[in-house]
Parts: C-alpha cells; sequence; structure tokens
C-alpha cells in the first residue's frame, strides 16, 4: 500500500499549455477517474505519472516501494512467448526475492560443506563464520515467509482465473502470443498487469477491446482489489460501479469531484447550466458591442465611445464550455416507410469450415424493435450481422429483408471503404446542407481546420466516426451497427443514444457498452457455445439472468435508498421465461403469432393534453416576439425619418445662423440618435431570443 502525490505538473507543447500546474493525491484504496474531452492530456498525464514521460515542471512523490503499474488504451504487440508465459511476467516483482533465497542458500551450502570437511577447526573466524550464518538463516527465513504470504506460488491458478474471467480458454495458454489479434493482445496485458498486483493501477481504456461478460468480471475483480485505481474508461456503467472520485482534466487544469461517474455529472451539469447561460449572455455582449464598433467606426463622434468598446473587448476574459461536457445534438433523416416484418431469418445455418455458427436458426426482428446481439467475441455477433445485412450469403436457408427495408449497415472495417483523397468534409459533403454537415461533424469531434483533413492522414478511431456518421447521414429505416460507441467519448455517446432513442425506424446493434445497451434495446439475443437465446425484455432482465449464470448475483440497494439491501430479483414488467427460438424451431407464422403480442412495446400514444398546452404556449410566444420585432424596426425606421428631418433642418440658413436654433436642433439629434442606438440594441437581442426559441429559418 502506499499514497502518491503529484504536485504542480506542468506540461507545454510549443505555445499550448497541455497541464497547468496540476496537482492530485491518490490514497490507499483510491477509487479514481479521469474525465475529460478528446486531446485534454488525459494520456499524457497518466504516462507522466507512470514515469514514462518527463514534464516541464513539478513533481511526483510515493511512499517508499509503492508499486505503480500502467496499462495503455491500446498499441501493445506481443510476439515472442505463450499467453501463460506472458502473462506470469506479472510475477517479476518476485524475481529479487528468489535470486536472493537462491544466493543465502548457496552460502549456507558451502559453510556446511566447510565445516564437515574440519576446516574450520580451532579458526578464530569460527564464531564470526556462526553468527553470520545466524542472519543469513533469519535473512532466508523472512524471504520465505514473504514468498509464502504472497500470491507467488498461487501464480499458477491466479494466471488461469484472470485469463479466463478476460475470455481466454485453457487451449488459449500454450497459444504464442502473435497468433492472436490486436483486441486480444491488450488483454493479455492487462492480465499481466492484473497479475502484477501493483499498489496503484492505471488502466487506460481497459474496456474498449472486452465483451460483456469480461466487463462484468473485470468489474467484479477490481471491486475487490486492495490497491489503489486510478483510470480513464467511456463506459458509464462500469466507472459508477468501480470509482468513488473523479478528476476532471479541462484546458490543463486538473478539478476534484467526490463520488461516482453519474454524480460527477449532476454536479457538471448543474455548473454547465450556469456556465452557458454565462456564455450566451458573454456572447451577446460581444455581438452587440461589435455591431456598435463596426456601426460608429468612421464616425468622428463615437470615436471616444468605439475605442473603449474595442478595449473592452480585448481585455475580455472568454466564458468556455468544455467541449466534452457542451450539449451535442444530431437526429437522423425521416426513415422511408417501412414494412411489418423488416428482418426474416428462417431455418439458417452458417459454417466456417467444420466450425458450426448458427445452426437451424430463426428469427423476426418487427418495425420499430430495438434488437441487442450479446455474447463473447467471436462467437458471430458480427456474422450474423452481415447476413442480415445482406453483405455474406453463403449460408444455408433464408435470411431475407422485408419490401421496401432500406438498410443503414456500420460494420467495424467501414472506414475502408472512406476515399483516402477526399477531406473529411467532402466525404459527408452529398448528405447534407453546409451548416447540418458542420453541426453533424461537430458531434462526432470533428471541429475547426479537422473537417478539412485528408482521411489519408486521420487515425484509426477517427475514420471509424467518419465512416459511422457517413452512414447515420443517409436515410434508411433499419439500421445495423456493429459497435457503434467504439470510438466515441461518454458525450458523443449520449449524444448517438439520444438521436437513436428518438429514431423512427428499426435498430439491430452490437455493443459491449452495458449502458448503452439499458437504454436502448427492448429485447435480447444472447450468442452462446450453447443455443441462441432471445430474451424477451430489456437489459435490466438480461443482466439479472447474466448475473445468475455467472454466480455474481449480489445485493443492491432499494429504491428508497435503507440502509438494508435485498436480494436481486427478476425486474418488474417483464416476462420470466426466456424464448429459445433455435430449439423450437419455430415458423415464421408462429413468430407473427408473439410479436402481435408485443405490438404495445413499440408503440406510441397520442400527444396529451399537456403536449397540446405547451404547443399553444410556443405558437403565442413566437407570435408575440413576430410583433415585438416589426414594431422595433418601424420605430427605427420612424426614428431615421425624423434624424433625417432634423438634418434637414440644421442645414438651412435661418437655424444654422441663430445659436440658439442650432443648439436646440443638436439636442434634439443627439436624443433621436440614442433612441434608434437603444432601438437597435433592442431589436438585436430580441432576435437572439428568436433564434435561440425557434431558430433562424421559422
Amino acid at each position: 500500500m502506499g499514497i502518491l502525490q503529484v504536485q504542480n505538473i506542468s506540461l507545454s507543447f510549443g505555445d499550448r499549455n497541455i497541464l497547468t500546474n496540476v496537482s492530485l493525491t491518490l490514497g490507499e484504496h483510491a477509487r479514481a477517474a479521469l474525465a475529460g474531452g478528446n486531446g485534454e492530456g488525459k494520456t499524457t498525464l497518466m504516462k507522466i505519472i507512470a514515469g514514462i514521460m518527463p514534464c516541464d515542471g513539478g513533481k511526483i512523490t510515493r511512499t517508499k516501494g509503492m508499486r505503480v503499474s500502467y496499462l495503455p488504451q491500446s498499441d501493445i504487440v506481443f510476439r515472442d512467448g505463450t499467453v501463460y508465459e506472458e502473462i506470469e511476467k506479472g510475477f517479476a516483482r518476485f524475481q529479487s526475492n528468489l535470486e536472493r533465497q537462491h544466493e543465502i542458500e548457496r552460502q549456507l551450502s558451502e559453510e556446511h560443506s566447510e565445516e564437515i570437511s574440519g576446516e574450520n577447526v580451532d579458526n578464530p573466524q569460527s564464531n564470526f563464520s556462526k553468527s553470520s550464518n545466524e542472519s543469513l538463516l533469519m535473512e532466508l527465513n523472512e524471504l520465505q515467509e514473504s514468498l509464502l504470504d504472497s500470491s507467488y506460488y498461487d501464480r499458477e491458478a491466479m494466471i488461469f482465473s484472470v485469463a479466463k474471467g478476460l475470455g481466454f480458454s485453457q487451449a488459449d495458454m500454450k497459444r504464442p502470443c502473435r497468433e492472436f489479434s490486436g483486441g486480444y493482445q491488450m488483454r493479455i496485458a492487462l492480465a499481466k498487469v492484473l497479475c502484477e498486483e501493483p499498489d496503484l493501477m492505471m488502466l487506460d481504456e481497459p474496456t474498449n477491446y472486452l465483451d460483456i461478460e469480461a466487463r462484468t468480471w473485470l468489474k467484479e475483480f477490481l471491486k475487490g482489489y486492495k490497491g489503489s485505481l486510478f483510470l480513464v474508461c467511456h463506459d458509464k456503467g462500469f466507472l459508477d460501479d468501480t470509482v468513488n472520485e473523479v478528476y476532471e482534466l479541462f484546458r490543463g487544469k486538473l478539478t476534484r469531484y467526490s463520488g461516482n461517474y453519474t454524480f460527477y455529472e449532476n454536479q457538471r451539469r448543474l455548473e454547465m447550466e450556469q456556465l452557458e447561460a454565462a456564455y450566451k449572455k458573454q456572447q451577446a455582449e460581444i455581438e452587440r458591442t461589435e455591431q456598435f464598433i463596426e456601426r460608429f467606426r468612421y464616425k468622428a463622434t463615437k470615436s471616444r465611445q468605439v475605442q473603449s468598446r474595442i478595449k473592452q473587448l480585448e481585455k475580455l476574459e472568454p466564458v468556455v464550455v468544455p467541449s466534452h461536457l457542451k450539449k451535442l445534438q444530431f437526429s437522423f433523416p425521416e426513415p422511408p416507410h417501412s414494412p411489418n416484418d423488416v428482418v426474416i431469418v428462417e431455418d439458417m445455418t452458417k459454417k466456417y469450415g467444420d466450425q458450426v455458427v448458427f445452426s437451424h436458426f430463426n428469427m423476426l426482428v418487427p418495425k420499430g424493435q430495438r434488437l441487442a446481439v450479446t455474447g463473447h467475441n467471436g462467437i458471430g455477433k458480427s456474422t450474423l450481422l452481415r447476413i442480415i445485412a445482406q453483405k455474406d450469403d453463403a449460408f444455408s436457408g433464408i435470411a431475407r429483408l422485408g419490401v421496401g427495408v432500406k438498410v443503414g449497415y456500420y460494420a467495424q472495417d467501414t472506414q475502408d471503404s472512406l476515399d483516402m483523397e477526399g477531406t473529411v468534409f467532402s466525404e459527408v459533403q452529398p448528405y447534407g446542407t453546409e451548416s447540418s454537415i458542420r453541426n453533424a461533424l461537430g458531434s462526432f469531434l470533428f471541429s475547426g481546420d479537422d473537417i478539412y483533413k485528408k482521411i489519408s492522414v486521420l487515425s484509426g478511431g477517427e475514420r471509424s466516426r467518419l465512416a459511422l456518421l457517413k452512414i447515420l447521414l443517409q436515410p434508411a429505416n433499419l439500421l445495423i451497427l456493429d459497435e457503434p460507441t467504439n470510438h466515441l467519448d461518454i458525450n458523443s455517446k449520449d449524444m448517438l443514444l439520444k438521436a437513436l432513442e428518438d429514431y423512427r425506424g428499426t435498430i439491430v446493434f452490437v455493443s459491449h457498452d452495458a449502458y448503452f445497451i439499458k437504454a436502448l434495446a427492448n429485447k435480447i439475443l444472447y450468442l452462446s457455445a450453447d443455443e441462441p437465446e432471445f430474451f424477451n425484455g430489456d437489459y435490466d432482465y438480461f443482466e439479472w439472468k447474466m448475473d445468475q449464470r455467472l454466480g455474481l448475483e449480489t445485493s443492491k440497494q432499494s429504491s428508497s435508498s435503507k440502509a438494508a439491501t435485498t436480494p436481486k430479483v427478476a425486474p418488474s414488467g417483464v416476462p420470466n421465461t426466456i424464448a429459445t427460438q433455435q430449439g423450437q424451431k419455430s415458423s415464421i407464422e408462429q413468430l407473427r403469432d408473439y410479436v402481435a403480442e408485443q405490438k404495445a412495446l413499440y408503440s406510441k400514444g397520442p400527444s396529451t393534453s399537456e403536449d397540446r398546452a405547451e404547443a399553444n404556449r410556443r405558437r403565442n410566444r413566437k407570435n408575440k416576439l413576430k410583433t415585438n420585432l416589426k414594431e422595433l424596426l418601424e420605430k427605427t425606421d420612424s426614428l431615421e425619418l425624423k434624424i433625417s428631418e432634423v438634418k434637414a433642418l440644421m442645414n438651412l440658413h435661418e437655424n444654422y445662423s441663430d445659436a440658439a436654433k442650432i443648439g436646440e436642433l443638436a439636442k434634439r439629434l443627439e436624443d433621436l440618435e440614442a433612441q434608434k442606438e437603444e432601438t437597435e440594441l433592442e431589436w438585436i437581442s430580441k432576435s437572439e431570443e428568436y433564434e435561440n426559441e425557434f431558430g433562424q429559418d421559422e
């Protein structure tokens, strides 16, 4: 155990400050998350704490002997050795103790041999030798007890347990690491870090390559972990179950929030409401000031006021809304008309050589359903999606789409279809107006000059995001999505989730993000080594059944926040049956009967009286603002006419030659111009109100 302190860490790249006087303390059994937008420096800070990257200033102190392990989010490749041999390197911390133990045993053995040979008889050094031996024996005893108290002698059991939890079979343990994909290479690296049992474990996106079962296992492992934990993760549910404090990195500065991730979001939401209000107010002030400067820049009588306002703008400290907390919005094009039966699969069998992936499989996806396909990696989830999307016809049986079904299909390798010589903007330009495309790109983390980057220079994650956006911008009544959230941060995930919740078509998707599935799915298809199972309920019901099977059922706090806990039971309103359609070999007609019983899940009722009242309120508000704007324009025109009339009077000889008359007219002109400026500013303010509430095009 130990304590780590980070004090005033700073780092700059060129003229950009990545970290500015960052400080934090991770005490014993800390459970902390590091939050922040893409590019804010989260990974950089972790690497500095881990000693992998230097910083410009500050210091890091830790308890003597404290061990720190760091898992990067990608780019680990193992070439040599088997899976078992690589994970076993997590026990390398015992090597020095073992070497010292062997050295002591060698010395004692040599001393014993000398005594037997009689070389130490009547030797004055013998007493010293006996004392030395006693010291060595004590040290050897301490080393042996230390090893006995550790996990060293249980390492084989621990290695197999951790590997199994992360999705490796017993046969995998003897396979060379180089045979595994990039995702499984990262699992090997994670397994090795877990076996290191450091005092502080720092994990950068540890769930990126894990399926639901592995995520569940890792979550439970970390709950029981005795050391401290510091992690970056884009899975809300995982964070809520594993951390009790959140550090937010924004514009180089670190802020601590006590509580889990949901608590942090709620706190930040309140702050954001105040921040956004301040931002809008400041932007309105800036716009009014700039309009005043532009309007009176060349008027000598206003030069002092113009210069004063220019200086105000220069001194203004801008209000900045954190990118990872901005309210991003994205909406789908209106889906075409859809038939009632969207996907029909009958007696479908799929094989890869001798390996049977699906055998006599039946499935019906009705209009409006949101089906989540889950299961271990490599079990056939992506294969099923390819078959449904009509991208794979190497199977027997029937897998077809209803008449008029238009598919939007996102696969994990869809990025290969992008034009490498084109730009981010040109790739999606055909699918909307310039303003709508820019807004959509911003929601998918492309902003500023990023939209003019060549696709060839984008990272793999950026290409995946662009490919996903390209598909979502095209009208479709069936979305087939394979891991759509893999390269999105939490804010962008929320944006996509909200858009999918509002989408009026049918969705079949694969995701390993429990929060995402829980919010979106109304039916679960679970693929395993046994028969595929359809869970006729939401994710709560599926999770409850999975917890039972994995032996991980625990007590949860009641909804009334009582101190006592009650055993988890099946969620209310969910049927306590599981329809195994493969085992029944149901015909499509039988499946339609079942679907008819479930129609209530997908139908929406008529608007409520509250909805109608809100619509009337908005209509009245809109008409009132339109009237105000019209009246203000008419008042401005009237004032301009009066100003022209006064100026004409001031040009008459009988007036400008009379000091009293010209003085009176000048005073009147000043009053009229002040009224006009005030009216114009009021018109600008009302215009902003109208645009904020009803948009520019209404």
